[in-house]
């Protein structure tokens, strides 16, 4: 079997002899380009703007990576004032804007990660998460971090997948004994 190193060598050796451009390039910028088509940028005026070289979510496919979420108030881009409860409210609020943007809601999300300065306020934001949820809550993880972006306590990001129209919303159990 032929390694990718040895078509990457091949193929500069090749370059060099017939003027043409090496087959690994080619494969790579096709590749690129089919990426770039099946990405789409999510952005609205209703969630913060993204405070580094980051977009607000992507969507690839039906599946949408929201970018996680801190505090900050759309409109002013500060941290709002307040505890943890007011924070949590913010940043859920921030990616129901960014869910929107798309047409999604809560109900789409399949996933998030909660990322907390400290996790003893855990109790506080567990029972407003769990406010946003009617049924069927997605899979999350919750971990402790040593600081977030703009002095922010909590942070959340989300994956969402939109198109599910067709399937159900049941719970499933292990009843195997």
């Amino acid at each position: 079997m032929i390694t990718d190193s040895e078509i990457l060598r091949f193929a500069q050796d090749d370059r060099h002899a017939l003027g043409v451009v090496p087959f690994a390039d080619v494969v790579r910028g096709a590749f690129t380009a089919t990426i770039e088509r099946m990405k789409k940028i999510i952005s609205t005026s209703d969630a913060p703007a993204a405070v580094g070289p980051y977009s607000q979510a992507v969507r690839v496919g039906s599946t949408i990576y929201c970018a996680g979420q801190i505090p900050l108030d759309p409109k002013t881009g500060q941290i709002v004032a307040g505890g943890i409860d007011v924070q949590t409210r913010r940043v859920l609020d921030n990616i129901t804007a960014v869910l929107k943007a798309e047409g999604l809601t809560f109900e789409n999300i399949a996933k998030m990660t909660i990322f907390l300065v400290d996790l003893a306020d855990f109790q506080t934001v567990n029972e407003i998460y769990g406010s946003y949820f009617k049924q069927a809550p997605p899979a999350r993880s919750t971990v402790q971090v040593a600081a977030l972006p703009k002095g922010a306590r909590v942070e959340i990001d989300a994956i969402a997948v939109a198109g599910n129209e067709g399937s159900s919303s049941e719970v499933a159990a292990d009843t195997s004994g």
